[in-house]
């Protein structure tokens, strides 16, 4: 089923006071969480193939990033990891504000930001703010409460974009809507992937947990990539093409 007139967004693009920014589009946006370069590289090259969008929530330094930084279809947010601080394992950063300015020197022009594990209070939004970060997507409101989500605006100034639906968490689900479906409902539609999950074609928890130790020998991992056509990959490569 395809929708007429349906087009890729890029997040950072989404204006409150402009429905056409965000109506009938798909927001494609991964969250890169570490991944081996080859498998970082996959993803690019996966959707350069199918001809789609996305913003790309980053973690860590990489020459990949060169591949992407200018690529039109392509935007380059932060993926702050604020865990470590909350555990007491840090052995780096000593508060979030540190954890913060180490990804933007990375990614000194990213307008989006999602923490990894969606970690967000009013202090992390205000430090987003300060920053000049403009757009947030920490809100996950899973496809299945059936709510028709909109962009909206903070008193700090960032415009808050939820999503609606995520590779692992569809894994945890029992009950999924179709991705045909999904795409003809009403309001924001941002979905959210993982290299890590693309790759694996990941369709059950299980198989990116039992691969563990084989996430940074990516000549080995292809061998555990999943046939499935419920797993993260096909569930994208159907996106696309519906679109």
């Amino acid at each position: 089923m395809k929708k007429k007139n349906l087009s890729f967004g890029l997040l950072s693009e989404i204006k409150l006071d402009d429905p056409e920014t965000f109506e009938d589009k798909i927001f494609l946006t991964l969250d890169v969480d570490w991944a081996h370069d080859e498998v970082f590289s996959d993803s690019i090259e996966f959707l350069r193939e199918l001809g789609a969008k996305a913003t790309w929530f980053i973690t860590h330094e990489t020459g990949v990033l060169d591949d992407i930084k200018d690529d039109p279809d392509f935007e380059l947010g932060i993926h702050p990891n604020f865990n470590p601080l909350l555990d007491g394992s840090s052995k780096g950063a000593k508060n979030a504000e540190e954890v913060i300015d180490g990804v933007l020197k990375i990614v000194p022009e990213a307008k989006s930001v999602r923490s990894h594990s969606m970690s967000q209070n009013f202090r992390l939004l205000d430090l987003f703010s300060d920053r000049g970060l403009t757009h947030d997507s920490n809100d996950f409101i899973p496809e299945q409460s059936g709510m028709e989500l909109l962009p909206y605006p903070h008193w700090t100034g960032l415009l808050r974009v939820p999503f609606f639906w995520e590779d692992n968490v569809q894994c945890m689900y029992r009950h999924n809507t179709p991705i045909r479906d999904l795409v003809c409902r009403k309001g924001l539609k941002v979905f959210n992937f993982h290299p890590i999950h693309v790759f694996l074609n990941t369709e059950k928890l299980s198989r990116y947990e039992d691969s563990r130790s084989q996430h940074y020998k990516p000549e080995l991992l292809i061998n555990l990539r999943s046939s499935s056509a419920n797993g993260s990959r096909e569930q994208l490569r159907q996106l696309i093409k519906i679109v």
